[in-house]
């Protein structure tokens, strides 16, 4: 059947089915090809073929399995193929230099795919081409590979992982040589040489004698000493960490955590976080959970709660699989547990970094240097905080890899970068780490808890502390799940035609005045005397944010690796306003409205989020 002409009725799909066959190597991936073939499954056959994975600024995400819309070997030798060129392109030097590569615990036994084997046909790919890689020889966290970029001095990093993505799937994630994650124009560069180099290059299969190569250096123990060495300057309170009497518990969901937040707190002497135990090593099935991500709150989070209980802990920490997310959950008075939002941690958190920045610069001045960042979607409230307290606060688009490349130009400006954060639980605390980093955010978080309990204060004491200090910010977060792209185009183009007027958005969203609109899809916004938006506009992307008569602050936007229309509300009160009853209720109010007016007319094509 390999040399044979695959018959489909579709002549296209045919030549990409036996295209794949001559290059495929994996028995499981070649084999349920051609079962497939032989059943006569053509339209699974599409659904495998008939596209390919989009490589983009996230890189790749996808469910394991066979055919070019999949990861797999081959779509993993063939993109590595592609970013190995484009990087002989873009540096002289990049065989002096060379790659880091790591990957977390993924694995998918009916393709014979896991993210080790994903990550080792990468460094073969480098190693043919006379490239030096250094490839960790077991699973890290995300955090660790553009820190080794930068420490390496390295022209880029790969990680292979799929986050808090379901277990089938995996992904492919790139940062260039300012440890940044990739931005355009790199994403369509890439792209292009992957299209360019689709067939496997000699070496590219021969992982066995790679891995005995000169070229291959394995830099997890280097790394883990100076990752460590490098986040401990951020622990200020030594003594009172090791005196603490506040119990924590954490869990990695399955994921590569355990081992690293373990370490992290011993490099703060905090006393170390109880683990839980069915979740603490790493396992690709992820037996415990429906879904290992901590965004989805509870249900995810039963059995750190449950040996928190038996422990006597107050705190909860759960990172999510690949280690660069964090959630923070505290017992409150009342016996129930309180899980802080995205943006409340990142209040949290950025009011406990500046403050530790105070003590150490009382120079009234040196605060004109410092910068903290948010993504456009995430809370306000290091806005407020920067107004009263006199540093600086910018706005990215939505991901770190927008914030990492703005921290990168800062840092090169000599300017002092802080703390960024998204409001998906995604926390840069360090500089070392241009990206989100859950191992070192838990470990700042738990100094956190230890000095606020020497205060006889919990973290929800702080909070509402911050929010009378700068003013109230409350958020309102969800989703609804749509995987047809047709819906999600009309839905967004209904709003921008929302009247009989064309190209005309909504004044209105029920009962609640829009004052600005700013589109970052088509680049528009009102809000500026040329009607043309500042942040970077992407015609590939849905992003649409409304600005009402009242505060609140409405974003509807698309996932870019999820199959989700994700929507984003805040009401922000100024400092002093604390009828908290009636903003909460406001609030509820408007994300009726959105939903209603805005959701309404394709609500029966959508899924909401899962309860």
């Amino acid at each position: 059947m390999k040399n044979g002409v695959s018959k489909t009725g579709n002549s296209q799909l045919d030549q990409e089915i036996q295209q794949w066959l001559q290059y495929d190597k994996n028995p499981e991936t070649v084999s349920a090809v051609e079962k497939l073939l032989e059943d006569g499954a053509v339209e699974t056959l599409k659904k495998c073929f008939s596209s390919r994975m989009e490589f983009g600024t996230a890189g790749l995400r996808a469910a394991m399995g066979p055919g070019t819309a999949f990861m797999n070997d081959l779509t993993i030798i063939q993109t590595t193929q592609g970013f190995c060129r484009y990087l002989e392109e873009s540096f002289d030097n990049l065989k002096e230099r060379g790659v880091v590569i790591g990957y977390d615990a993924r694995a998918h036994p009916d393709s014979g795919g896991s993210s080790k084997k994903f990550a080792r046909l990468a460094a073969a790919v480098f190693i043919g081409r006379g490239v030096p890689v250094h490839l960790f020889s077991d699973i890290t966290p995300t955090p660790f590979v553009p820190f080794t970029v930068a420490y390496l001095g390295l022209c880029a990093g790969i990680m292979i992982t799929a986050s808090h993505n379901p277990k089938q799937d995996n992904g492919y994630k790139v940062y260039w040589e300012n440890s940044a994650q990739i931005v355009p124009p790199h994403d369509k560069g890439i792209s292009n040489a992957i299209e360019e180099n689709l067939e496997p290059w000699p070496e590219s299969w021969n992982t066995e004698v790679d891995l005995k190569n000169p070229l291959l250096n394995d830099p997890y123990e280097e790394i883990h000493i100076q990752y460590f060495k490098a986040i401990q300057k951020h622990c200020l309170h030594r003594e009172l960490n090791k005196n603490s009497k506040v119990k924590m518990v954490h869990t990695s969901v399955h994921g590569v955590g355990h081992t690293f937040v373990q370490s992290a707190f011993k490099a703060f002497d905090l006393h170390p976080p109880y683990a839980v135990a069915e979740q603490k090593d790493p396992d690709p099935e992820f037996p415990t959970v429906k879904y290992p991500n901590p965004e989805e709150g509870e249900g995810v989070l039963t059995l750190s709660f449950s040996l928190a209980e038996t422990e006597g802990a107050t705190v909860v920490l759960a990172n999510d699989p690949d280690a660069d997310r964090l959630l923070v959950a505290e017992k409150q008075e009342s016996g129930e547990w309180r899980l802080f939002s995205g943006n409340e941690l990142g209040a949290l958190l950025g009011w406990w970094i500046f403050y530790c920045w105070k003590e150490q610069n009382p120079d009234a001045g040196a605060v004109k240097n410092v910068y903290m960042l948010a993504s456009t979607v995430s809370s306000k409230i290091l806005r407020a905080i920067a107004i009263k307290e006199g540093f600086h606060f910018e706005e990215t688009l939505t991901g770190f890899k927008w914030m990492g490349n703005r921290a990168r130009d800062l840092l090169d400006e000599d300017k002092t970068v802080l703390f960024a954060f998204e409001e998906a639980i995604g926390y840069m605390c360090s500089p070392a780490v241009l990206d989100k980093d859950g191992v070192s955010a838990a470990a700042i978080a738990g100094e956190m808890v230890c000095y606020l309990a020497a205060k006889c204060k919990t973290l929800s004491h702080q909070l509402t502390t911050i929010y009378e200090e700068y003013g109230y910010h409350l958020s309102k977060n969800s989703y609804f799940i749509c995987h047809d792209q047709d819906v999600i185009r009309s839905l967004f183009e209904r709003l921008r035609n929302y009247s009989d007027d064309k190209n005309t958005y909504p004044t209105k969203c029920g009962d609640f005045s829009i004052t600005a609109v700013r589109d970052l899809t088509t680049g528009y916004d009102s809000n500026q005397p040329d009607d043309k938006a500042i942040l970077p506009a992407s015609s590939s992307s849905q992003m649409i944010t409304f600005t009402f008569s009242n505060g609140g602050v409405a974003t509807m936007r698309t996932s870019g690796t999820e199959p989700k229309i994700k929507y984003y509300t805040e009401l922000c009160a100024a400092p002093g306003i604390s009828d908290l009853e009636n903003l909460r209720k406001e609030l509820d109010q408007l994300v009726d409205a959105i939903i209603e007016n805005f959701f309404e007319p394709q609500k029966n094509k959508l899924q909401p989020k899962p309860e």
